[in-house]
């Protein structure tokens, strides 16, 4: 083994399953409750940015973001998966040979980009702002490229401490960027501007903290192997992309920018509890079972927790959102505009609570090798998307295509049936107990709300009642386990 490898990775063979442990456990704390802050920023921003900007230009923002993910796609095929997944710790010929076949994927997809924008500037009606929207973006793909491997090493090692650094403070400098910008007048090169400035600093940063020095190699040996688990799950992503971002970009064809920008705002909302908690899970998760894979007991155990930990918390925050959609959109100044989005909020609602369940799930089958298993999963997701998702668009418009979510979502019962075959989880204690104090809680919170009148004060008592009252019932369903849970978290998160 060269110095380069002694360096940069872990000299132990295997990390113990206590070590595995006790590191998962930091890292969703860690992730969770120091992106916290960050996370409010986020949506804060996204509060003023659909206040600067009309539904029009949002939606020609997820259109050219849909377009340029959805080529993205084949510029990976699965190998940075397959290195995190992998049970021995990747030689230094599998990560240079990683790193020169995704630069050669990515130049590729670069120069498809640039020479391909005539065409779809003329498809979208793209100004051009929208073009050279188009051009950040896939900037933005190449700086994606190159953090991929001290990404890598993070994951594998659970290091998420370092990992969610970068992510902090790109997240700050995108959004503050884009507010200001918008705020100023700069309409769609808001984005432009802050997608490039956060890809340039996220890029050094991350390189600081892991340093790698990037080479070019490539093995024949070291790539089979690496793609007999990387591209089924790249399989599972090309249907994925195929369902959101290529869905995204067909139905800009449909609804037009303005269209694209109501069932955009109602998925930002919709989805953002997701974000808000569960990503942070999944990607401490996936590197956490894959270690686990061979203690059954343990990682039966590890599953009920983290699907109690995300249903626990997105759960009342969707219910919460919801319930008070109505209310901010009336006393938000210039936000009434988004009215008219209000019914697809709530239809895109009912995929987030399946998608809190199920998202682990299909995590969980990746981890232990069952590819194939999640493979045939996004098969009928993307089959059922297509089936209903354009010709409800096409009839009723963005909340045709909002009810089409809906039901792909509720499909999902189909992939829990099946992930309890390979793991005994029990959803009665991880979900449905979660979901019923959800649905008092906003019950709770619309009685109360009729006694109130609109304004921001009467949001703060809201939201204050249905956390109180949240808990309280989710301390009559659950029992006094919750306090400690919560006890524990604190002093993990606190923990030197």
């Amino acid at each position: 083994m060269d110095s380069l490898e002694q360096e940069h990775l872990n000299p132990n063979e295997e990390i113990s399953i206590d070590t595995v442990k006790s590191r998962a456990v930091r890292g969703v704390v860690v992730l969770t409750g120091r992106t916290f802050f960050i996370s409010l920023i986020s949506l804060f921003a996204t509060g003023f940015l659909t206040v600067f900007l009309e539904p029009a230009q949002f939606g020609v923002f997820w259109i050219v973001s849909a377009v340029v993910n959805f080529l993205a796609y084949f510029a990976d095929i699965g190998l940075a998966a397959a290195l995190i997944q992998k049970k021995e710790k990747p030689t230094n010929v599998d990560l240079k040979t990683t790193f020169t076949v995704q630069q050669l994927l990515v130049g590729a997809i670069l120069i498809v980009i640039f020479l391909g924008s005539p065409l779809i500037a003329k498809f979208y009606n793209l100004t051009p702002d929208g073009k050279y929207l188009l051009y950040a973006l896939a900037a933005s793909l190449m700086f994606s490229s190159l953090k991929t491997i001290p990404s890598v090493l993070m994951e594998r090692d659970l290091e998420f401490s370092k990992l969610v650094f970068p992510q902090i403070i790109e997240t700050l400098i995108y959004n503050l960027v884009a507010v200001f910008l918008a705020w100023k007048g700069f309409g769609i090169r808001s984005f432009t501007y802050a997608i490039l400035l956060r890809g340039m600093v996220g890029l050094c940063l991350i390189y600081i903290l892991k340093p790698w020095v990037p080479g070019f190699a490539f093995s024949k040996a070291s790539l089979k192997k690496l793609l007999s688990y990387g591209l089924p799950y790249q399989a599972n992503s090309l249907l994925a992309t195929l369902k959101d971002d290529g869905m995204t970009a067909f139905l800009g064809g449909i609804l037009g920018p303005a269209g694209i920008g109501f069932l955009g705002w109602a998925q930002k909302w919709g989805y953002a509890p997701l974000r808000f908690f569960m990503d942070h899970v999944v990607k401490v998760t996936f590197p956490a079972f894959a270690r686990m894979q061979d203690e059954k007991d343990q990682l039966i155990n590890a599953v009920n927790r983290s699907i109690f930990f995300i249903c626990f918390l997105v759960f009342p925050t969707l219910a919460g959102l919801l319930t008070l959609a109505p209310l901010l959109v009336n006393i938000i100044p210039r936000y009434g505009k988004w009215e008219p989005a209000l019914l697809a909020l709530g239809l895109i609602g009912v995929n987030t609570v399946f998608a809190a369940v199920t998202t682990q799930l299909t995590n969980l089958l990746n981890s232990i090798g069952k590819i194939k298993v999640t493979f045939k999963l996004m098969i009928m997701w993307t089959v059922l998307s297509w089936v209903f998702i354009p010709g409800l668009a096409y009839k009723f418009g963005f909340n045709g295509a909002a009810l089409g979510y809906s039901i792909v979502g509720s499909s999902s019962i189909v992939a829990i049936y099946i992930a309890k075959k390979y793991v005994n989880f029990s959803l009665g204690k991880t979900a449905i107990k979660p979901a019923i104090s959800a649905l008092l809680m906003a019950g709770v919170i619309f009685l109360v709300k009729r006694y109130l009148p609109q304004n921001f004060t009467s949001v703060g008592i809201l939201i204050g009642t249905g956390i109180i009252s949240y808990f309280v019932f989710s301390y009559i369903l659950i029992g006094s386990s919750i306090a400690n849970d919560v006890k524990k978290s604190i002093q993990t998160l606190f923990s030197k």
